[in-house]
């Protein structure tokens, strides 16, 4: 769905009825022009949102904005980053400048999504090692499955003394296999 469409629909159905109150508000009762002029403020700035001319604004003071600190130069290098770096030179304002760029990354982020494959069953530890590992027997029920994960992970867990990382992952798997 377009939204920006949307919104400019809404806000021309907005200056409509801010027009219908303001010719009403000269028939009948002055006081309906504030309800009026609340419309049409409202009405304007879903259109100047709608129109891209906010976001272009924005991206305009931040980049001169970013302009004045280099010549200042308070800007932090490139390979820093960090608040007030300013732009970076890959990147490109919404509305009509970089639009074949962001396509295209678009289209590079799909086909990475494409690649990746699902978990499947080979992940992680079988059942009976995720048992072994929790120190089960294989007909323990979901509740003991649940206490024996909580009592292991207060063990391993590496913010404890003699806590294990690599354990700690491996006690994460079984439960997650189990469960």
């Amino acid at each position: 769905m377009d939204h920006d469409r949307l919104i400019t629909g809404i806000a021309a159905a907005l200056a409509g009825c801010a027009v219908v109150l303001t010719l009403l508000a000269f028939v009948y009762n002055l006081a309906i022009l504030a309800v009026a002029a609340g419309l049409g403020a409202a009405a304007y700035f879903m259109w100047y949102q709608a129109s891209g001319r906010l976001a272009s604004r924005i991206y305009q003071s931040v980049e001169d904005r970013a302009r004045q600190n280099g010549a200042r130069g308070r800007t932090r290098t490139r390979e820093t980053g960090g608040f007030g770096a300013g732009p970076r030179e890959e990147w490109t304002a919404p509305g009509g400048r970089g639009g074949q760029r962001r396509q295209r990354a678009g289209q590079q982020r799909q086909q990475q999504r494409q690649r990746r494959r699902p978990p499947s069953a080979d992940d992680g530890p079988s059942r009976s090692e995720a048992y072994r590992i929790l120190g089960l027997d294989t007909d323990a029920d979901e509740s003991e499955v649940k206490r024996a994960y909580r009592q292991k992970v207060k063990e391993v867990h590496p913010d404890t003394d003699g806590g294990d990382e690599e354990t700690f992952k491996k006690v994460n798997a079984a439960y997650e296999r189990l469960t």
